[in-house]
Order: structure tokens, then sequence, then C-alpha cells
């Protein structure tokens, strides 16, 4: 299989059979369409093209990351883009972005334990007097 038979597959994989949409699109129900941002690639506030598929980017944090690089500087929208984020095709996302099937709920909760339980005793602790 050439290069253009896997990314046809991809896309079709991907997008179904619209050929408009970016291999890394899913075919959004129209009222998750409206109001998601840019279908075209932008830079974000660290000057790193989001949407454009090329992973490597000299601005990234990812390009330069030390044990001293805090996680949380590649946090928020501005590093996913509304329509080519390789997350939307989760079969859980495919489901509720292309035919309004909400998530199961409880999906990240443990069975038996809290996990906030003890930040929540710390943040109380911290708000009395000692």
């Amino acid at each position: 299989m050439n290069e253009d038979d896997a990314q046809q597959m991809k896309g079709s994989a991907a997008g179904g059979d619209d050929p408009e949409l970016d291999p890394y699109e899913i075919n959004f129900l129209p009222r998750f369409r409206s109001g998601r941002g840019p279908r075209a690639p932008f830079v974000n506030s660290s000057g790193v093209v989001i949407g454009d598929h090329m992973y490597e980017s000299p601005n990234s944090p990812l390009s330069d990351w030390t044990t001293d690089t805090d996680p949380a500087v590649m946090a928020g929208g501005e590093w996913v883009h509304p329509f080519k984020d390789v997350g939307f095709q989760t079969g859980e996302n495919r489901a509720y972005f292309e035919q309004g099937i909400p998530p199961a709920g409880g999906v990240f909760t443990h069975p038996e334990e809290d996990a906030a339980y003890e930040a929540m005793n710390d943040a109380e602790l911290e708000d009395e007097p000692q």
C-alpha cells in the first residue's frame, strides 16, 4: 500500500465519505460545528502552529522539555484544534459528536474511593487557624 492509499483509508475512516474533511476530522453533527473556532491551522500564544499535523515545532515546549518544565504550559484550548484533534477519533467522542450519544457517566470514577477526598482535606486544613 502506498502513502496515498494509506492517507485515503485514514481519511475515509476518520471523516467518513466526505472529501472536504481533513483526515483528522470527524463528521460533526450540525449543532457541534458552529462556534467551535477556526477550521484552518492557527498559531497559539507560544508561537506553535496547531492543526497542521506537524507535531515537531521549534517553539513547542515538547521540543525543549526538561525536568523543570511545568506540564501546565501545554494545558488549555490553545493547544487543541477545535476540528482536527486526535481525541475526536475515540469511539466515545465519535458517538457523541457524530451521533449525539452522550458518554456513559462515571467512566473516570473509582468504584470504591473518592479520588478528590485527600485533596479536599488538605485544602480544608490549610484554611483552619493553627
